[in-house]
């Protein structure tokens, strides 16, 4: 889709299409650079306020696997005004405008269409130094997978969608707790306590497996080995994979994987497919060293209310990118 476009030329540009990331990154000066992001979609709970909430933080988590602070926002929403009535569309940007406000800035303006089927999300603008951008490359041989939240959200808003959950159940306040979190304590805490992030991004519609193999594949000469019994899961997913709520992007997203995942013997099918669940807002995914890895983790889940951050992985050499899921 995208070889007939034409890759940007301006030096400036230290992230665009060329080798793509999270975000595009444009460098003003020796020490200043922009990170820009959009990312919106259709409602993946009926509460019109928390769907808001949910796709506003989905969009901020580019800027954060970045590496940067973000500074302005725009709305993207589209909406039936023909069908439905307008006051839904205030509690949705509402629920955006409560998630800007957490992350200490402003929604200054944005664009909506009439659209048969609802979408929202933001447009957003972030800072940070041209030298201390994170990519999804660079990860290396001797790295650690840390991981900041628990998985499954994908696999219940499926079992939501079906019928098999109502929104008011405490697995479902679980996801949406999840998915509402910012991204931005788990950012700032790799800051912070000096932690050398050889690279990052977030986990969202590809899954944790198809995420990693991105990273895998810019990094170059290595492979994931995934501890199955570390991923952390929401509440009643593994249950809920066991009887067969898979959404069809999940399934898409294993599809897509395949020859590059391998699933050792030993290794329930619901922790399979919960490593290729396609995630809404998820967490951050970090290669850091080995030695850095344990004391990263236990940082945010004591001092920073990271609760579900967790040592997942290791990377090693490898001819060839590949995940393996170990148990």
């Amino acid at each position: 889709m995208l070889r007939g476009l034409a890759f940007p030329v301006d030096p400036n540009i230290l992230v665009g299409l060329a080798e793509p990331d999270d975000a595009a990154v444009v460098r003003l000066s020796d020490e200043l650079a922009l990170v820009f992001t959009t990312d919106f979609f259709t409602p993946v709970v009926d509460d019109p306020r928390d769907f808001g909430r949910i796709a506003a933080a989905n969009a901020l988590s580019d800027v954060y696997a970045m590496g940067a602070k973000p500074l302005v926002a725009l709305n993207i929403a589209a909406f039936p005004s023909k069908t439905l009535p307008l006051e839904i569309l205030a509690e949705i940007l509402l629920g955006g405008a409560e998630i800007a406000r957490e992350a200490g800035i402003s929604v200054a303006g944005g664009h909506t269409i009439d659209d048969p089927e609802p979408k929202y999300g933001l447009a957003v603008i972030g800072t940070v130094h041209p030298v201390q951008v994170w990519r999804k490359g660079g990860a290396r041989p001797g790295d650690a997978l840390v991981l900041t939240k628990a998985l499954g959200t994908g696999i219940l808003s499926t079992a939501l969608k079906r019928g098999r959950l109502v929104e008011s159940s405490d697995c479902i306040r679980a996801m949406i707790a999840s998915m509402t979190f910012l991204n931005a304590a788990a950012a700032s805490a790799a800051r912070t306590l000096g932690i050398e992030v050889h690279a990052a991004t977030d986990v969202t519609g590809y899954g944790l497996a198809g995420h990693l193999l991105e990273m895998l594949r810019a990094s170059g000469n290595v492979r994931a080995v995934i501890d199955a019994r570390a991923l952390q899961a929401l509440p009643e997913a593994l249950v809920l994979a066991d009887e067969g709520f898979i959404a069809g992007g999940t399934k898409s997203n294993r599809e897509h994987v395949t020859d590059a995942f391998y699933v050792e013997s030993g290794v329930s099918d619901a922790l399979a497919w919960l490593a290729v669940d396609a995630q809404t807002s998820g967490g951050l995914l970090f290669a850091v060293p080995r030695d850095d890895a344990h004391r990263f983790a236990h940082a945010l889940r004591d001092d920073h209310g990271v609760t579900a951050a967790a040592v997942v992985g290791e990377i090693e050499f490898s001819d060839s990118p590949r995940i393996v899921l170990r148990g």
